[in-house]
């Protein structure tokens, strides 16, 4: 590897590292708005990180489909 090749490698890692810091930094807001909506409104969180992904990805269609036919498996199983 060149040295010109191990410097953009390092770069690469560092721009890498500062994204991760960035992710860890949205997890912990992303926990501290479940909790807050949590203990001043009492939605179930599971509920609450489901309906922001279900919004965020703008697939209610898709998930309302999925649960129909998991709910006609478990009618027909069960």
């Amino acid at each position: 590897m060149t040295p010109e090749d191990k410097k953009k490698v390092a770069g690469a890692i560092k721009e890498l590292s500062d994204s991760m810091t960035r992710i860890d930094a949205e997890k912990d807001l992303i926990k501290d708005i479940v909790q807050v909506t949590f203990e001043n409104h009492g939605v179930d969180k599971k509920h609450i990180r489901k309906l922001a992904t279900i919004y965020h990805k703008a697939n209610m269609a898709e998930v309302r489909t999925e649960y129909e036919d998991l709910e006609a498996l478990y009618e027909e199983l069960f």
